[in-house]
């Protein structure tokens, strides 16, 4: 299977608003092959020359939910402070436990369904705890993030619960301060 830009949908389809579906474990065939072709997007999209040949929109995670599919499994591909990539394909991922303090992109979110603008500032929880399956590890992991890790997650994570970044902005003052949220560059 092979994922490219017009496999994704918009925003103003109605499904991205449908809550997902918890996933049977262990995975099936067509689940596997659903999650690793969604990773391969993710990573391959960041490829200058793959992203152009293959018609790809730059990404660092993506929901089933984006194809049109209402099952709870997300891929994520980054490459954090350190320079080190990350990489999981979860299922059923559920955030158990998140820091009071919040942190924000400051250039803002972006998302592969959303192809307008929406400026303003998205506050996440600055660290998170997760719980899922990951295929890449093939068992149950509880995933610890902060900074841009963890806004990626929850963005993802997002979409299973039919939410999109742009419900997070402040309607009246979208560019709101927080003093004490985390800045990410």
């Amino acid at each position: 299977m092979k994922l490219n830009y017009q496999n994704i949908i918009k925003d103003d389809n109605s499904l991205l608003r449908e809550k997902s579906e918890p996933v049977a474990l262990p995975l099936s065939a067509e689940n596997q092959e659903l999650l690793t072709a969604m990773l391969t997007y993710v990573k391959d999209s960041v490829d200058p020359q793959k992203s152009q040949e293959e018609d790809l929109r730059p990404a660092v995670g993506i929901a089933a939910i984006q194809l049109g599919i209402r099952k709870q499994m997300i891929a994520v591909a980054i490459q954090d402070e350190n320079g080190d990539f990350l990489e999981y394909a979860l299922v059923n991922p559920k955030i158990i436990s998140h820091s009071v303090q919040n942190s924000y992109l400051k250039n803002g979110e972006g998302c592969l369904s959303v192809e307008n603008m929406h400026e303003g500032y998205v506050y996440r929880h600055a660290r998170i705890t997760v719980k899922a399956y990951d295929l890449l590890q093939e068992k149950e992991i509880t995933l610890r993030a902060k900074d841009y890790l963890a806004i990626v997650l929850q963005h993802e994570i997002d979409h299973l619960s039919g939410t999109l970044y742009y419900d997070h902005i402040d309607k009246t003052n979208p560019f709101k301060e927080d003093p004490e949220a985390v800045v990410i560059e």
